[in-house]
């Protein structure tokens, strides 16, 4: 049996309230950005904001003690004394506690052109060029243009836009498109999880992807093919309300392609989708990139037939 450890009611608030997004950097994880939450390099699944945790996989979350407890796989007596600091006396950061103020939904300002965002889709993410102009055109993709908090700087991204039933905008995904350093993405402020960046087709499948530029990345491997008579959405994350969304509002869709990435999270995101849309009769199946995500397959493609072209011209 192991030994006892009393914590006090304050020891335990104190252990419960550290600032996870502190406390993994000093485990020596690595976080990424994710709209208003931090989401870990070793387990995209996973997102941290302050002392709380997510798994979007296992739909599971909690506060900084259970999470410890299941990260780690310690036992609680184990967690807290992690929290508090050990024998090595380390204090960690106790969360923020911020007043939650519900934002109303407001699309980035526009850029008066899309030249950066056509010169990173195109020549650095290797999307076909048509298939950039229709998502333009159809006003799902645009360039933004945002002032820095002292006017002094401007902040250009492509802002991957979710319409509703009326065509009204309810949500937006925003991908940083400067081609050095960790580009930012994470999705705007209230945005609505059912709306995010999606195509409706006239067929009965529905291609379920984790970003926006995975399923421009596919379509433009498909572009000779006649791509737009099916369903395209986009859930910016592991969430499946997106994909729920759209069966409910197209119900001539029988059969749904799981394209997530080809890791632990998009597997897992993809055992627990299966199940739901097997309970709706849904027909599922999976379609795996070769690589981690259909955006590598893209470029190794383009990789690959550039080389080949060269040795037939030499």
């Amino acid at each position: 049996m192991g030994k006892y450890i009393y914590f006090t009611e304050e020891e335990k608030r104190k252990a419960n309230n550290v600032d996870l997004e502190y406390f993994l950097r000093q485990q020596g994880e690595t976080l990424l950005p994710s709209g208003r939450e931090k989401r870990l390099k070793s387990d995209h699944s996973i997102t941290v904001r302050g002392n709380e945790w997510y798994d979007h996989a296992t739909e599971k979350g909690g506060l900084a003690i259970d999470f410890v407890q299941n990260f780690y796989g310690l036992s609680f007596p184990d967690a807290v004394t992690m929290l508090l600091g050990g024998d090595s006396e380390k204090a960690y950061h106790c969360a923020e506690k911020k007043e939650k103020i519900k934002k109303t939904f407001k699309l980035p300002p526009h850029n008066k052109d899309m030249r950066r965002t056509f010169a990173y889709l195109i020549k650095h993410r290797c999307i076909n060029s048509d298939v950039v102009s229709f998502f333009a055109k159809e006003k799902l993709l645009y360039e933004s243009c945002e002032k820095s908090n002292d006017g002094t700087k401007e902040y250009h991204n492509a802002i991957f836009v979710g319409l509703d039933e009326n065509c009204v905008a309810r949500h937006a995904h925003k991908r940083g498109i400067y081609t050095k350093g960790k580009g930012y993405k994470g999705n705007i402020d209230s945005s609505n999880p059912c709306y995010s960046f999606h195509f409706c087709g006239t067929s009965d499948r529905l291609y379920v992807f984790e970003a926006p530029i995975d399923m421009l990345s596919f379509i433009s491997l498909h572009k000779d093919s006649d791509w737009k008579q099916y369903s395209y959405v986009s859930l910016c994350g592991l969430s499946e309300q997106a994909m729920l969304k759209q069966l409910e509002i197209n119900p001539q869709i029988k059969k749904v392609v799981l394209c997530l990435d080809n890791d632990k999270a998009g597997i897992n995101a993809c055992e627990k989708f299966k199940k739901l849309l097997y309970e709706q009769g849904i027909i599922v199946s999976r379609l795996s990139p070769m690589l981690k995500d259909f955006n590598e397959d893209l470029q190794e493609n383009v990789k690959e037939q550039t080389q080949s072209f060269e040795i037939k011209m030499a």
